[in-house]
């Protein structure tokens, strides 16, 4: 906690001018700056300086040129300025809780309760506020050529670059906070396609990365509850990828596809899985053919086929021990002996099995940090249920408790999609006091 006041200090009425608020929330910090200086009379030296940026740089800015996207640049602006936390989508800062800013412009309820988690609430907010305003964080920004413009041979390389990074707000956020960033990269990259100059081995890289941002963006709309969106981007992306000859994105694409099939018509989701595995091929990467074999395995194990379930699994296993030092393309490169760990005991869980489901769970949920609370929360779903299915309703009942804590605020339907069961098969045991409990939780969103 600490008194000290900067000079760069934003005066209380410039901070409640609706310029200003539509410039911080956009992290608009040009036009933040040059409203300071101009209305403020807070130099551009002075703002370098508190900030710890090039006073060259900040000028750029103020003219319009260039962006600040860091989590931790924005940190220090919003300390240097005295910008209060909520308005960037950051819990309250430390100089707020002495600040007389603070009794002007509080803290709604749940950043103040978020606040209490640590950094990784923290954090996850600020992402959310980013996304939400559509831009990238932490991100170079990767100029495209103009229409007509020939295209050189690394710009592919350099998206694919940028869409590997836009990937990691997925590791925090939910499809309803990510959707309209990789639908934007997508549609801004099908465009360029349509409208640049490039050799044949260009082109095909750039349709490797259209393909592969579609699937994010499919991704996305799915874990939002778009699903008819999801489904379509999922078509284009396998398109794409065949068009590029790019095998393994064109099995993901199908794979992500049986994903969506299988708790319809089962027997169609096991036949696009095995599709997947078929399209990827044997010369597909390792983690490639260990991702693609883990979803074969749930389709089987939602479809009640033991043996089919466990060999797919050990299909999957094997390949993953082949990885070795060689590069994975990064869409894959999620795939670990944690993850099939989770894979194992998810699809064990749904073939009522939980001394087997419950091992694998419980060794890989404790390497799985909090921050990562949308999967989380689903993945101790299958657990809880497993130990349902065992008779530990006491256990079952904690778990979901702690799984309905860490998807409050999550913009995913599937947590509470996934937890709507378990409550239900819980609800058999309502005499007891935890799972009563846990009842109670779930119906006021507590």
């Amino acid at each position: 906690m600490t008194s000290y006041e900067p000079p760069t200090a934003l005066p209380r009425a410039l901070l409640e001018r609706e310029d200003m608020k539509a410039a911080i929330v956009a992290h608009d910090f040009g036009t933040v700056f040059a409203l300071a200086r101009r209305d403020a009379g807070i130099s551009y030296s002075k703002i370098a300086a508190e900030c710890a940026i090039k006073p060259e740089r900040v000028g750029a800015l103020a003219r319009g040129h260039g962006s600040v996207t860091t989590f931790e640049k924005i940190t220090r602006i919003a300390d240097a300025l005295r910008i209060p936390g909520r308005m960037l989508g950051l819990a309250p800062r430390e100089w707020e809780t002495t600040s007389p800013l603070r009794r002007v412009l509080p803290a709604p309820a749940q950043a103040t309760a978020a606040n209490a988690d640590g950094d990784n609430v923290q954090r996850r907010e600020f992402f959310k506020a980013t996304a939400r305003a559509g831009l990238a964080v932490g991100l170079p920004q990767v100029t495209r050529p103009l229409t007509g413009r020939r295209v050189g041979s690394d710009f592919p390389q350099r998206l694919r670059e940028r869409t590997a990074r836009l990937r990691r707000l997925d590791d925090v956020l939910g499809g309803g906070d990510t959707y309209r960033v990789y639908l934007g990269e997508y549609q801004a990259t099908k465009t360029f396609f349509r409208g640049a100059a490039y050799t044949e081995e260009t082109g095909r890289a750039l349709l490797s990365v259209l393909a592969e941002q579609a699937q994010q963006a499919g991704w996305a709309a799915f874990d939002g509850g778009m699903h008819d969106d999801a489904t379509g981007l999922y078509e284009e992306s396998r398109k794409a990828a065949v068009d590029a000859g790019d095998a393994a994105l064109a099995g993901n694409a199908l794979a992500f596809l049986a994903y969506q099939k299988i708790n319809g018509d089962r027997r169609a989701g096991i036949q696009t899985a095995a599709q997947a595995c078929q399209t990827a091929g044997p010369d597909a990467p390792p983690g490639v053919r260990a991702l693609l074999h883990e979803r074969l395995a749930w389709a089987y194990a939602v479809a009640g086929l033991a043996d089919e379930t466990e060999r797919a699994l050990d299909t999957a296993g094997t390949a993953l021990a082949e990885t070795g030092d060689e590069p994975q393309p990064d869409w894959a490169a999620w795939v670990d002996e944690n993850e099939l760990r989770i894979m194992t005991g998810r699809c064990w869980t749904e073939l009522r099995r939980p001394l087997r489901a419950i091992p694998a769970l419980e060794t890989a949920l404790t390497q799985y940090d909090d921050a990562h609370a949308r999967d989380k929360s689903l993945y101790l779903s299958w657990l809880a249920e497993s130990y349902v299915t065992a008779g530990e309703v006491e256990q079952a009942a904690a778990i979901t408790g702690r799984a309905l804590e860490l998807c409050a605020g999550i913009a995913s339907v599937r947590p509470r999609e996934r937890l709507a069961p378990v409550l239900e098969r819980l609800g058999e045991y309502r005499s007891v006091r935890a799972v009563a409990d846990v009842l109670e939780k779930a119906r006021s969103g507590a």
